[in-house]
């Protein structure tokens, strides 16, 4: 209310000033200096304070409705608004610059993405109905047509802040004697509700983009995990079953396959829930397997192994392996009656690593009833552990069996998700 009287009796004091000056003006031009002004200028002057006062008081009405309460600040015709923004300074001055483009009325706009700073005017427009000025507002008729907006963006470290300046298009002592209805208050208003909202998107955007992000590394560990539930399982149960045997018939070779079953669980049953290994750690665990084998196979199977000792602290995914060498063994070596030899052998070439298993046993015209599974298995973990980082092949080994392949990234090279 206080601030509704002082600016009430402002601008009445105001327009008394000047009409006072006027009135000497007018008797001197008209009737002398000795002489009053007449009936005439006291009459217009009269119906300009009323005219005066009633826009007054619709200035304050309407900086009311736009704001919600009435105080020195709102009353203003030129406004100060800063706003913080939680991003770099460019992509606030694209909301800044986007905000200002779809403010009603708003032209001449002029953005200079390199200072960070934009201009625009906006036309003054009837406060209560889409048209211009009406003619009895003397306010909006006697100069004032335009208001201007003023923006810059100020860059700090990850954040920024907007600075607008809504006023209108006129020098600052014009604020004595004439008010714009609230017109800059609600563009500023407008201003920062638009770019309030866009800040608002952008944290929504971000939150499901990390929602996502969790959800698809909840779904990559429970496939990881499902297919590491799928090695096959025949081959624990079919140790079980020949150290039992035996165990009867030769304790000391029945003894032999239970420490590398050991040293095979050992290798294996802590690695389920990782997704990461080392190549040294899968080669324990695969040459247990084939020792397990070269008790049951005897001399039909041999194996050979190639791989630098730096290589085997590199990461490798677990499993991965195992599946490769078991494929050569089902597929290719056990069921050709002589057996044969099983090759592993790793390289580190242009930032990977590639291991190869291969063997000459049967080949791919073999009819050994393998559902592809285990391969199948081995490229789907790599794309979700590595995406297209890292690649498996598999290829016909000469003169007879099958090679495969898998490269994945040295350590540096890891993909980071």
């Amino acid at each position: 209310m206080f601030a509704s009287l002082h600016l009430v009796f402002r601008m009445l004091f105001a327009w008394a000033v000047t009409l006072i000056l006027a009135g000497f003006l007018w008797s001197g031009l008209f009737y002398g200096m000795n002489d009053g002004p007449g009936w005439i200028f006291g009459l217009l002057c009269m119906l300009l304070m009323v005219s005066v006062l009633i826009g007054t008081i619709s200035h304050i009405r309407r900086v009311g409705l736009i704001a919600s309460r009435v105080d020195r600040t709102t009353l203003s015709t030129r406004h100060r608004r800063q706003i913080e923004m939680p991003c770099e300074a460019g992509e606030a001055f694209d909301m800044l610059d986007a905000a200002l483009r779809e403010l009603p009325r708003c032209e001449h706009i002029e953005s200079a993405r390199d200072s960070l700073q934009a201009r625009a005017r906006v036309p003054r427009a009837d406060p209560y109905a889409e048209r211009p000025p009406s003619r009895f507002n003397v306010f909006a008729r006697l100069a004032i047509k335009h208001n201007q907006i003023k923006a810059t963006v100020t860059p700090g470290h990850g954040t920024s802040s907007i600075t607008l300046l809504c006023g209108p298009d006129a020098e600052v002592w014009t604020d004595l004697l004439l008010l714009d209805d609230g017109s800059n208050l609600e563009n500023v208003e407008a201003l920062t509700r638009a770019i309030t909202r866009r800040v608002s998107e952008r944290r929504r955007s971000e939150k499901a983009e990390v929602a996502q992000t969790v959800t698809d590394k909840e779904l990559t560990v429970a496939r990881l995990n499902l297919l590491h539930a799928q090695v096959e399982p025949h081959f624990l149960y079919n140790t079980l079953a020949s150290a039992q045997v035996l165990t009867r018939t030769d304790p000391a070779r029945a003894d032999q396959m239970l420490g590398h079953l050991i040293q095979y669980l050992r290798r294996s049953l802590p690695q389920i829930d990782d997704t990461d290994s080392t190549l040294g750690d899968e080669l324990e665990r695969a040459q247990a397997y084939l020792e397990i084998l070269k008790i049951r196979m005897g001399n039909r199977l041999q194996l050979q192994i190639d791989v630098p000792d730096p290589l085997k602290r590199q990461p490798f995914p677990p499993m991965m392996l195992q599946t490769l060498v078991e494929n050569a063994i089902k597929h290719g070596l056990e069921p050709k009656t002589e057996g044969g030899t099983v090759w592993i052998r790793a390289r580190e070439h242009d930032g990977q690593v590639s291991v190869t298993v291969a063997d000459d046993g049967l080949g791919f015209n073999a009819q050994t009833g393998g559902t592809g599974i285990g391969l199948k298995n081995v490229r789907e973990r790599l794309r979700l552990l590595h995406g297209g980082a890292a690649n498996f092949s598999i290829v016909s080994n000469f003169p007879a069996g099958v090679a495969a392949t898998i490269a994945v990234p040295t350590a540096g090279e890891r993909r980071h998700d």
